[in-house]
């Protein structure tokens, strides 16, 4: 089975990018967050996204990403509750949404994501190959969602691809019976692929040690995840920033 990546006519692979603005609405406001209702939990995902950035507007994807888990979609409450959490308006973020493929504006079924990037570093390494394979693994379940992605910006691990948001790779089309098997049983996907469970490609860092300084005074490193040699999260990074307002902002 030949499965070739599709190209739309506005010649990205990406769809949405010849789609009009509709210049007859009416302009967007900020939502009030005294009478816009928030799930709480929502609402704490978002104030710690903001909290992590000198520019509230620099959360807005992780913002997103949240209200999509909570909602299933970046649908118009959705977006609305985040807007009132961070004071923009919704067709900023909207705009945002629209913007990125990971976030969804339209209602879906719950399933996994299986994003194959055939962009040119993949490409090259034989990802169309793999997309192929991934099609015809997931054929007849409609729970494994399989697409072609632009750029999955992990052009070390090429041809690789995100599962559910974990980065995988480097794969073979061999690889893709067992991402459905792992996706069907709940298990983690090919965990030897993970990109977050590699070692730092610095050698120094990979066998434990700091790479300078005297050999005495090396600490341990922590790995991509961020774990320290015992497991533990003593490496990963400091308290987030505190968000910064204008003056008189609320």
């Amino acid at each position: 089975m030949s499965v070739r990546v599709p190209r739309f006519g506005h010649g990205s692979r990406v769809p949405g990018w010849d789609e009009a603005v509709d210049l007859s609405k009416d302009p967007a406001v900020v939502p009030d967050p005294a009478t816009t209702e928030v799930p709480a939990e929502l609402r704490e995902r978002v104030q710690a996204a903001m909290a992590k950035y000198p520019d509230r507007r620099s959360a807005a994807i992780p913002a997103l990403h949240a209200a999509q888990e909570a909602h299933g979609w970046c649908s118009p409450e959705a977006i609305e509750q985040v807007a009132a959490v961070m004071q923009l308006t919704p067709a900023y973020l909207s705009a945002v949404a629209t913007f990125y493929d990971m976030l969804e504006t339209q209602p879906r079924p719950a399933h996994h994501d299986v994003y194959v990037c055939t962009n040119i570093s993949c490409s090259l390494r034989g990802a169309d190959a793999v997309h192929e394979a991934m099609v015809e693994a997931a054929a007849g379940l409609p729970d494994v969602h399989v697409r072609p992605f632009e750029c999955l910006g992990a052009c070390d691990i090429a041809p690789m691809a995100s599962v559910d948001g974990e980065y995988v790779g480097p794969l073979s089309p061999e690889d893709a019976s067992r991402i459905v098997e792992d996706l069907q049983a709940g298990r983690p996907v090919l965990p030897s692929k993970q990109l977050r469970l590699r070692a730092c490609a610095d050698p120094g860092v990979a066998r434990g040690a700091d790479s300078f300084g005297p050999p005495g005074d090396r600490a341990p490193r922590a790995d991509a995840a961020g774990l320290g040699e015992r497991g533990d999260e003593r490496d990963r990074p400091g308290p987030s920033a505190p968000i910064e307002k204008e003056a008189g902002e609320p």
